[in-house]
């Protein structure tokens, strides 16, 4: 299937593909494998969820907690680490009709990308188990040569939230277009499967919004707009 008929299928991952979101839930992998403090750490955890939640997420504040505990450890036990995160805690939220839909739209031949606000660590293997070839995620620095390279802590660039997730997009449609791949305008045919009201901007951008499990303030906006809303929730 060409371009031309083809269409961009964007996918929102926290509680929108996983029934749950995986950010918040690293944070209490790092508690259950004893590597933070349990009360202050998810303290904090809960509380930049919560800014989330309101839309006011310090999401360079929130990059920086997440990453802070394993900054200093070997890379080669921050793997095993995320390896072990993503095989019993991301595993059990991942939504079968998730799954499903991802699937159609694979089937249908269109560009499949998910588009996350949590940082490309987490999310990168996440991705790959759901079979999408292609992540747009907040992106992380990194210092040093080799074998010695490890993440900072802080991003690198824009971070793709709110507003960010349009600039993003179009940053990684513009290089996909110039690297030889079948071009596809911005946003043209385009639609997004999102559950936050974060998406906002992204959702009002693309030709088709779809809020999925949708909390309380996109429910609301969706009805008001005539969006479908849909549940991929057992």
């Amino acid at each position: 299937m060409t371009a031309a008929t083809a269409k961009l299928a964007l996918f929102d991952l926290d509680n929108t593909l996983l029934a749950g979101d995986s950010d918040h839930a690293w944070g209490e992998f790092l508690i259950s494998r004893g590597l933070v403090d349990e009360a202050s750490h998810r303290a904090q955890n809960d509380a930049f969820y919560a800014q989330y939640q309101r839309g006011e997420l310090d999401i360079h504040g929130y990059v920086a907690f997440t990453l802070a505990p394993i900054l200093s450890l070997p890379s080669s036990q921050v793997d095993a680490l995320r390896a072990d995160f993503v095989a019993t805690e991301v595993a059990k939220i991942m939504l079968p009709k998730a799954r499903a839909l991802v699937a159609q739209h694979q089937a249908a031949g269109d560009l499949c990308v998910i588009i996350t606000a949590t940082n490309e660590f987490i999310t990168a293997p996440i991705a790959k188990a759901f079979g999408i070839d292609w992540l747009i995620a907040t992106s992380l620095e990194k210092e040093g040569q080799g074998e010695a390279r490890r993440y900072t802590g802080a991003i690198a660039g824009t971070p793709c939230y709110q507003e960010g997730k349009i600039s993003k997009l179009k940053e990684w449609l513009a290089q996909r277009n110039a690297s030889g791949a079948e071009p596809f305008a911005a946003l043209a045919d385009s639609v997004l499967y999102s559950d936050s009201v974060n998406d906002l901007p992204l959702l009002s951008a693309v030709t088709t919004a779809i809020a999925v499990d949708p909390d309380a303030r996109l429910e609301q906006e969706a009805r008001s707009r005539g969006w479908e809303i849909r549940s991929l929730r057992d």
